[in-house]
């Protein structure tokens, strides 16, 4: 799975890096047919805008924005958006596959 992070007037320094690649891995673990994964963080006068755009095999991508005066608390969010998108995507799945 590729994970490319990229910062609009902000330098992505290795923390920023390891934290978002930490966080990232985490979607797997809801759903494996997870292609790719592109983050872009944006510094705005008073807040970080984060954006997740997640490429899933056979669907569109998923996209998520969160904005946060704090930088880690945005990603966060924008994770745990994001996982509850792709967890609802693969629950229709296995509805849809066997339903009761």
């Amino acid at each position: 799975m590729q994970i490319n992070i990229k910062g609009k007037h902000l330098e992505i320094t290795e923390a920023i890096d390891t934290y978002v690649r930490k966080k990232s891995e985490r979607l797997v673990r809801y759903f494996d047919q997870v292609q790719s994964i592109d983050c872009v963080i944006a510094k705005e006068p008073n807040a970080y805008h984060v954006e997740f755009i997640v490429d899933v095999a056979h669907h569109e991508d998923f996209i998520v924005n969160y904005r946060d005066a704090d930088l880690y608390a945005a990603i966060d969010l924008a994770i745990d958006r994001e996982a509850r998108q792709i967890s609802e995507h693969k629950k229709q799945i296995r509805n849809h596959k066997h339903p009761q």
